[in-house]
């Protein structure tokens, strides 16, 4: 479902701030894969993303989703075969617009816009029917502009709208991180259940090793623009968070633990 071939990305070539953000990764999900993607600051898991939603070209390499080759696409080319969640429950949504027709916009992504604009009675049905799966009493506030609502009930409305047209490809990026705890381990919860409901091929970057093990079927660790560590199946399920931690530890050195493991433990 998703092929990155041997991708590079350097961000201010040329200049005193040259960066090397992902060295040749070469990645394989298959169809249902749920990957969750850890690894210290700078060590290019949401720049990994960013390259694969087309946010950021790629210098070099391939990119593929659904055996098509998409690497010269840019973002908006994309946006039809992928759903994103951002960390910021404020993005995603339009604030100023109503629920329904935050939907309404999810439902035609990747469609030709037209002229013509209106949500309809069957549209509306739908609607309330996916918003009472979250379990919120959404769906009896249909017309209730998004900004009045709290960070977790965006976030999961947000979640919604991007598994709304169940895409091929489903990209969380530390979309838990800004909740409280609580508000996290729900919006959590729904995110296995509308993956696993849709068999969603999905890369879940998250800071939280916990998080990283208790969710999907499949682990990736990154250090410093690479793949370090690949761990799926039973291997995963048998992982703590020390195991991750001497991972880390091995694959980017003493002093970076340090640094990095209140960051990464919590």
């Amino acid at each position: 479902m998703l092929r990155v071939e041997n991708v590079v990305k350097i961000f201010n070539r040329g200049t005193v701030n040259e960066k090397t953000a992902l060295e040749g990764v070469t990645l394989t999900l298959s169809e249902g894969d749920f990957v969750t993607v850890i690894g210290g600051n700078g060590a290019g898991k949401s720049t990994l993303l960013n390259v694969v939603a087309g946010v950021y070209p790629s210098d070099s390499g391939h990119i593929y989703i659904d055996g098509r080759d998409v690497t010269k696409l840019v973002e908006y080319q994309r946006a039809k075969y992928m759903g994103r969640v951002f960390q910021d429950p404020m993005m995603g949504t339009a604030a100023d617009m109503e629920i329904e027709e935050n939907l309404a916009l999810a439902m035609r992504r990747g469609q030709r816009r037209t002229l013509r604009w209106g949500v309809t009675a069957s549209e509306k049905k739908i609607y309330r029917d996916m918003l009472a799966t979250l379990e919120l009493g959404l769906e009896n506030r249909m017309g209730v502009k998004v900004g009045l609502l709290s960070g977790g009930q965006r976030q999961a409305l947000t979640l919604l709208m991007a598994i709304l047209k169940t895409p091929k490809l489903l990209l969380l990026d530390e979309h838990a991180a800004a909740l409280d705890p609580k508000t996290a381990r729900k919006v959590l919860e729904l995110t296995d259940r509308f993956i696993q409901e849709r068999t969603l091929t999905t890369m879940m970057v998250t800071h939280n090793m916990r998080d990283a093990i208790q969710h999907g079927n499949r682990l990736i660790m990154m250090s410093a623009g690479q793949i370090v560590v690949d761990v799926s199946g039973e291997q995963k399920m048998r992982l703590t968070v020390e195991d991750l931690m001497v991972e880390f530890e091995r694959a980017s050195g003493g002093d970076a633990i340090a640094s990095d493991r209140m960051l990464l433990g919590n």
